[in-house]
């Protein structure tokens, strides 16, 4: 199977997830699994499965074999330490969870840990949290918060010390949530779909002006998922975005005839 030529841009742009909408077959090569298919097209993918249930570390080492040099993945934070301990006395599930992902190896791009809208900063245990992370973990890692707090200021100061970016969400559920904040090594922008979340499809003129965005830091490291996958407008919606970046001007896969 012919491979993606490695993107031009620093935006890793990409999916919650690799599963292809029937409709968007034609765009992608015929052979392979979902996933070899996807990184055909796509340098980057963000995992969500992994919120809901762990996966075998010879899963994530599959996944790594079977994408190219530069692709890059996104894993997202197990539920289990995010919503259900709450960022506390979480060491051995957070182990166990780098224990499996770590196997992606140098394609493990970055840490999504999305907070539930119910869990307020408090500084002390968010520093446990974060430095627990950080004795075991030194790379990529962005925080989606969904409660206004985290948008203040110690809470951003500690971030920034700590190395975690804020997500640039849309729709973003706190005010400010829609920009990059927190520590300024590495951006991610998650968008889930608006005006219906999940659903909606982003129109050409949104898409147009986000890429002037991403363009805008040439030299950060930049994620761009596209979540709004319910309806299958994630993969177009993303396909758009590398099209506008100048990703494909130089290597497109023949339709299907």
């Amino acid at each position: 199977m012919p491979t993606r030529l490695l993107s031009s841009s620093p935006v890793l742009v990409g999916c919650a997830g690799w599963s292809l909408p029937r409709e968007q077959w034609p765009a992608f090569p015929l052979e392979g699994t979902h996933l070899q298919r996807y990184s055909a097209r796509f340098p980057a993918v963000e995992i969500n499965s992994s919120f809901y249930r762990p996966h075998r570390p010879a899963t994530y080492a599959k996944w790594a074999d079977s994408v190219p040099t530069g692709f890059r993945f996104s894993v997202k934070m197990p539920k289990q330490i995010t919503h259900e301990r709450r960022l506390h006395d979480c060491e051995g599930q957070v182990d166990e969870f780098l224990g499996q992902c770590s196997q992606l190896r140098e394609k493990l791009g970055c840490l999504l840990i999305q907070l539930p809208p119910s869990l307020t900063f408090d500084n002390t245990q968010a520093e446990d949290f974060f430095k627990a992370l950080r004795d075991r973990y030194q790379g990529h890692a962005v925080l989606e918060p969904r409660h206004p707090s985290w948008l203040a200021p110690q809470a951003l100061a500690l971030l920034e010390k700590e190395r975690i970016a804020s997500v640039a969400a849309d729709p973003s559920p706190v005010p400010g949530g829609d920009q990059p904040a927190g520590w300024a090594g590495v951006r991610y922008y998650r968008l889930h779909g608006s005006p219906r979340i999940y659903y909606s499809a982003y129109e050409d003129a949104w898409l147009q002006r986000l890429t002037v965005l991403l363009k805008a830091a040439p030299d950060t490291p930049t994620w761009c998922i596209f979540d709004n996958t319910a309806s299958g407008a994630a993969t177009p919606d993303a396909l758009r975005l590398l099209e506008l970046l100048g990703d494909l001007n130089s290597h497109r896969w023949p339709v299907r005839p």
